[in-house]
């Protein structure tokens, strides 16, 4: 009996090796575009939060009649309405998430109207890895979202 290729069972190692290599190039190519991927959507699930945020103040005010106060800050975003003992809405601020959120705590008062009162101008910029967004909200209570 000869040595038969219908006998022959696994692999040999320059064949392992070889199939390391293109696997070790495929994810070396990949692997940073998928970080960017999730870091970019990340950021941008934050940004929409904080779009949902304002929107979500301004209702509470015109429903209740009552001036509202939105707060957003790294780690946590918050809806009180002018004599609650207690904030009506809150959660987790986009830290959470591992996004980062450049500058100080931002507080905006919405009138029962729905306008916000003071200096309620604001921008947002959100930033994790290379991807970075900005929610612009002006005092007429317009919100846009800038993509750099």
């Amino acid at each position: 009996m000869g040595y038969s290729l219908a006998m022959r069972h696994g692999f040999t190692l320059p064949e392992i090796l070889m199939v390391l290599a293109i696997l070790g190039l495929v994810m070396g190519i990949a692997t940073p575009r998928m970080v960017a991927l999730r870091d970019s959507l990340a950021v941008e699930q934050e940004a929409h939060r904080v779009v949902a945020a304002h929107r979500r103040a301004r209702i509470t005010s015109v429903v209740r009649g009552r001036p509202a106060v939105l707060t957003v800050g790294p780690d946590s975003m918050g809806i009180r309405v002018a004599g609650d003992p207690a904030d009506t809405w809150g959660a987790q601020g986009p830290a959470a998430s591992g996004v980062a959120l450049a500058g100080p705590i931002r507080r905006m008062t919405f009138s029962p109207v729905g306008f916000t009162t003071g200096l309620s101008n604001a921008s947002f910029n959100l930033s994790r890895g290379s991807a970075r967004r900005t929610v612009v909200v002006s005092r007429l209570g317009r919100l846009r979202m800038t993509y750099p």
